[in-house]
């Protein structure tokens, strides 16, 4: 196990959030990007570029950003595709075992209340125990409810609007504001993906701010200005 990180507490992230900027380093699935070298890279760019965090998916690939940068602070989560469950994010608590393991500070889960192969609380009482701080992937201020009461270290806006049948283009920042008035630790997280969305988050109070598809995903950055030109002719 890895246990050289130099963020062990929510006291030592709080000195350390100035901008509050994250960046989530996932590329397209299965897209020419998406190796573990490119995301190495990837996460040494935003961190040069001014990135307080990352947010990295697997815990393969976190184990080889956490060797590239022993000093930054990861997010880390694993995805999975379920036949019987639409969580996720983090679904298993050998899933939060294995990102211990190879070295993130924090660790999400998909904090919505859907059919799930493992209970929230015993998701959360497994990364406590694993001695790291917990993130609650929330939809709406009644995941958020729950997911505090039941010792979440931070909330995030991560999944408002990807629980339903369409998803809005625009944040959900009328749920980060609710939940700034609750809440100590709530991440701005989902579609934010222009300078001045970032701005408006930290500015309507969000601890800090997950941007990820408009730095990261470099197919979706080309496919909007190739739909834009497009639309104008």
């Amino acid at each position: 196990m890895i246990d050289q990180f130099k963020f062990k507490t929510l006291t030592d992230i709080d000195a350390l959030l100035n901008t509050c900027l994250i960046v989530s380093c996932q590329p397209v699935d299965n897209g020419p990007m998406d190796d573990d070298d490119t995301v190495v890279r990837y996460a040494k760019a935003v961190i040069a570029g001014g990135a307080e965090g990352l947010r990295i998916e697997g815990a393969a690939r976190l184990a080889k950003v956490r060797q590239a940068l022993p000093n930054a602070l990861i997010i880390g989560i694993v995805k999975r595709d379920l036949n019987d469950s639409p969580v996720r994010i983090t679904p298993y608590s050998l899933d939060v075992i294995h990102l211990a393991n190879a070295g993130a500070d924090i660790i999400a889960i998909d904090a919505t209340h859907r059919s799930r192969p493992e209970p929230i609380i015993q998701l959360l009482a497994k990364i406590h125990q694993l001695g790291k701080i917990s993130m609650a992937d929330c939809s709406c201020e009644a995941d958020a409810k729950f997911a505090f009461e039941a010792g979440v270290d931070i909330i995030g806006t991560t999944l408002s609007g990807y629980t339903g049948e369409e998803t809005p283009e625009l944040p959900d920042l009328p749920l980060l504001v609710a939940l700034t008035k609750k809440y100590p630790r709530v991440m701005a997280e989902g579609r934010i993906n222009t300078p001045a969305l970032y701005a408006q988050a930290k500015k309507l109070g969000a601890w800090g701010i997950t941007v990820g598809t408009a730095i990261t995903r470099v197919e979706v950055i080309t496919q909007g200005f190739s739909q834009a030109l497009t639309k104008s002719y």
